[in-house]
């Protein structure tokens, strides 16, 4: 990570965003993106004003139609006079690590409007769906002003629940094709819908992954405050269905802020952000103090039976955390 640069540049980019300047907050998404520690300092700036905007998660399968979606969600949204934001998380190019797909292109049709601002993400690894620095970008277009926050994830169809740590209300999107309902319930999407959306409804076997659907959703628990988790259906190409599924989502967001459970799924999504943010600031330490020598020594002595992994691990972040004693050796001896 390189040195934090002087001056109070930064700040200038925190007040560019808090006053709706678009190049500002673009170049604070590529500093908190890249890892910069000026993007950790604008990020101070700009939380007192994040909490406002509503975050919805769209998730699901690839090639369900998730970003056409998107496009027409964020034109019924900004047609009513709303902004939004779009954080749409493509897979990481192989050469250059940024971003694959572009759904800015994809999404061309909306690109211009000044009620939206898409960004577009490279994954960079993280295999849950989002990017690690998603929240964040998310962060600086919530203090920016947006209404709305969108997240389109990866796409990679098993894994990417994580997007539930993120979103106020998630909308698992799936399709009448290649067995959508039995590989959202592999995938653990199921789970995680608050509103599952068969989209391209207009194409053969509607029904039956209909059917599909309503049978899963009685094996699952509820979700809590009495809500029921409703299966739409959308043809997004020709805007079919855009406006019964914003409403529902409207019916959900209601329901979370007279239940009390929007601040408490908050709080808990903060929890684990935070967790993971420290697991992963631990797991960068150890890589950092702990020399090669090190290693080799705890390799060499589980490869000869000495020693576990598990062991071996434990003495590993003695040699950055000494004050957590020696139990391992203990229990060892």
């Amino acid at each position: 990570m390189r040195k934090a640069r002087n001056g109070t540049g930064f700040m200038k980019l925190v007040d560019g965003i808090l006053k709706g300047d678009r190049l500002c907050l673009a170049r604070s998404m590529t500093l908190v993106e890249n890892g910069d520690p000026e993007g950790d300092r604008i990020l101070l700036g700009i939380f007192p004003r994040v909490g406002r905007a509503f975050r919805l998660g769209i998730t699901g399968p690839p090639g369900c139609g998730k970003s056409t979606l998107i496009r027409a969600l964020a034109q019924s949204l900004s047609a009513s006079g709303k902004t939004i934001g779009v954080v749409a998380v493509d897979p990481s190019s192989p050469f250059t690590g940024g971003a694959l797909l572009g759904d800015r292109i994809r999404m061309n049709q909306v690109a211009m409007d000044r009620n939206l601002f898409i960004r577009s993400m490279a994954s960079r690894g993280s295999f849950g769906g989002l990017s690690t620095t998603s929240q964040s970008v998310a962060d600086l277009l919530d203090a920016f002003g947006r209404d709305y926050i969108i997240y389109e994830t990866v796409g990679v169809g098993q894994t990417e629940i994580e997007i539930a740590d993120a979103a106020d209300t998630t909308v698992v999107v799936l399709s009448p094709e290649s067995g959508d309902g039995i590989q959202a319930m592999k995938a653990g999407l199921m789970e995680i819908a608050d509103i599952l959306v068969i989209n391209k409804a207009d194409r053969e076997g509607v029904d039956r992954l209909a059917l599909e659907l309503d049978m899963a959703l009685q094996m699952r628990p509820g979700c809590g405050g009495g809500w029921e988790v409703p299966v739409l259906r959308t043809v997004a190409s020709r805007d079919e269905g855009i406006g019964d599924l914003l409403c529902r989502i409207e019916e959900h967001r209601g329901l979370l802020g007279r239940m009390g459970l929007l601040a408490e799924r908050r709080e808990s999504k903060m929890r684990k952000r935070i967790r993971l943010a420290a697991e992963n600031l631990f797991r960068k330490k150890v890589m950092e103090t702990v020399g090669e020598d090190v290693w080799r020594a705890r390799v060499s002595e589980v490869l000869a039976g000495r020693s576990t992994p598990a062991f071996a691990a434990e003495e590993i972040v003695n040699v950055i955390l000494p004050a957590a004693g020696s139990g391992g050796e203990a229990r060892r001896k």
